[in-house]
């Protein structure tokens, strides 16, 4: 289904038109005979469109669905047809003029119909699904739909204050209407993703983030969202992998055209250290939603861990076509040129053609997806590349350009200014730099104390304050929380930051032992031989013998066998 086109008078009301889209989608989803792709790839497309033929190939569809919606008042128009792409012909067609108060009986029709149109077998419950309404009360179906268009804006923004207007609004949906199941199943979703891609929860919130689950499902037992969401709170919660799985197929037992359930599988999968699933589930949900950045973005992100360097960076320029300024593939694209061949030259020409706003995020005082145990995380890898070049005054530079005053980005700049003043050797500016920093990081992980980023940059700005052995205690505890074990796709994050304390406070045999390990296992984001010969970070144990060994030695290809 393309973009439904807002042609109210109030351009306010965009909100209400991608609403009627989503739902009319999410309906259509539940159908396990039909192939429904995602509002993700398909709301690039304006509607009413003339190329239809070729955006049906793009997306491997044989039908398109497009619309229009227009409020005024409580009067609503939707208008909807259905096309054979092959042929532009119409399939089916027509206007529905009604209420505010009769939308729900609008969405149910359209799907029916839409379903019957192309010819789609419906189980009993479908039916019952197609015809369900979410709420009796359209005030709070209205809050609901500003809730839900404010959180794909906080999607794409990651902003705190972008999530806490959709979570507002959902709250507001609940205030009209207490058995609103959906809407209780979405603000326990924005908690959850504010929590793991914005700042954490604390114990006594993520609990109240159970409750609204269970809520949902107390009300609606059947609703793929409250089960989405349950699986969220094992998996960002807790990382709890088994239950979070049990929850997101029983989602897709629900919703089989769920593309959003398919990815959550993957990263699962991913954690616990099932590389092949986790790509068979990217592959499914690119299937579901062709044009998600953040799917091919993501098989980069997994080839990259396990050294096939060229499949990682082939997904990643995928993920490039579909949005140029994406930052996370800018910085998968680039790890991937530089820990393959060791070439900084080769590392900065990979971006070369792409905008500026796609090194932001290699740049400084950002988050990587794999965690900052390492330090050329904590620095950034734009201006990392200056450090292996041992080119420091412009690394200072290139540091200092963009100043963050918010946390937790003023932490990591912080504790990465101390850094890299170590790594150039000059110690008495590491030190100043780290008594600015000590503080309010030592603050930080006092409110947070299972905060891993704050223990990597603290062990930092402790080796900076010559306090060895509070930086190799923190740094320890960074990886004993998020351990290999526990989390195969972040734990070598933190055992790579151990090793560069161990390898810099007088533990060289524990450094090149961890090091060794990661060379053997999936570690393609932290590690690599290439990398190793020109990474300043390990040169106090450079001209060791059993340093140069590992430089001699074999690194693991491709999945653990």
């Amino acid at each position: 289904m393309l973009a439904s086109e807002n042609r109210s008078e109030e351009k306010a009301n965009a909100y209400f038109a991608e609403g009627i889209q989503d739902e009319i989608l999410t309906r259509l989803s539940k159908i396990a005979d039909l192939k429904v792709i995602s509002r993700t790839s398909t709301q690039h497309y304006k509607s009413a469109p003339e190329n239809l033929r070729e955006i049906a190939r793009e997306l491997g569809v044989a039908h398109i669905l497009e619309g229009s919606v227009q409020k005024s008042g409580d009067a609503v128009r939707v208008n909807v047809q259905l096309i054979n792409a092959a042929t532009d012909s119409h399939v089916w067609a027509d206007t529905f003029d009604r209420k505010l108060t009769d939308i729900f009986s609008v969405e149910s029709e359209v799907s029916q119909k839409i379903a019957a149109a192309l010819q789609a077998n419906l189980s009993p419950n479908e039916s019952h699904v197609l015809a369900a309404v979410r709420t009796p009360d359209t005030e709070a179906y209205d809050l609901f739909l500003r809730g839900e268009y404010e959180f794909r804006q906080a999607q794409s923004n990651e902003s705190a204050e972008t999530y806490d207007r959709a979570d507002a609004f959902y709250r507001q949906a609940l205030a009209r209407d207490p058995n609103f199941a959906e809407a209780a199943a979405a603000l326990a979703r924005g908690r959850l993703t504010r929590h793991w891609f914005v700042s954490p929860l604390e114990p006594a919130e993520l609990e109240e983030v159970k409750s609204l689950i269970d809520r949902a499902l107390a009300l609606a037992p059947n609703s793929p969202q409250a089960h989405l969401a349950l699986g969220l709170f094992f998996y960002w919660g807790h990382r709890q992998y088994d239950v979070a799985l049990t929850e997101f197929n029983r989602t897709l037992e629900l919703q089989p055209n769920s593309a959003l359930a398919r990815t959550y599988c993957a990263w699962v999968y991913r954690r616990r250290g099932e590389w092949e699933r986790s790509l068979a589930e990217f592959q499914r949900a690119q299937e579901l939603d062709p044009r998600d950045v953040q799917i091919p973005q993501n098989i980069g992100a997994t080839y990259l861990t396990l050294r096939q360097w060229k499949d990682a960076e082939q997904a990643e320029l995928r993920a490039l076509a579909i949005d140029p300024d994406n930052g996370w593939s800018a910085l998968s694209l680039l790890i991937s040129h530089l820990n393959a061949t060791g070439d900084v030259g080769a590392a900065r020409r990979a971006l070369d053609g792409f905008p500026e706003a796609t090194k932001s995020l290699t740049l400084v005082s950002r988050r990587s997806p794999t965690g900052i145990g390492d330090v050329a995380f904590m620095i950034g890898m734009w201006v990392y590349l200056d450090v292996m070049e041992r080119r420091f005054t412009d690394a200072f530079q290139a540091f200092d350009k963009e100043v963050v005053n918010k946390d937790p980005g003023r932490l990591q700049q912080l504790a990465g200014r101390a850094a890299l003043r170590l790594l150039a050797g000059e110690s008495d500016m590491a030190k100043s730099a780290g008594e600015e920093g000590l503080p309010s990081l030592e603050a930080r992980l006092r409110e947070r104390p299972d905060d891993t980023f704050a223990m990597t940059e603290l062990s930092w700005v402790y080796l900076a304050l010559r306090r060895n052995a509070d930086a190799l205690r923190l740094s320890r505890q960074a990886a004993d929380t998020i351990s290999i074990e526990k989390d195969a796709f972040s734990g070598p994050n933190f055992q790579i930051g151990l090793a560069q304390i161990e390898a810099r406070v007088g533990a060289p045999e524990e450094a090149i032992k961890r090091l060794r390990r990661l060379l053997s296992i999936p570690a393609g984001w932290e590690v690599s031989i290439a990398r190793l010969k020109i990474d300043p970070v390990w040169d106090p144990i450079r001209n060791r013998p059993d340093f140069q060994k590992l430089l001699s030695g074999p690194e693991q290809i491709g999945p653990n066998k």
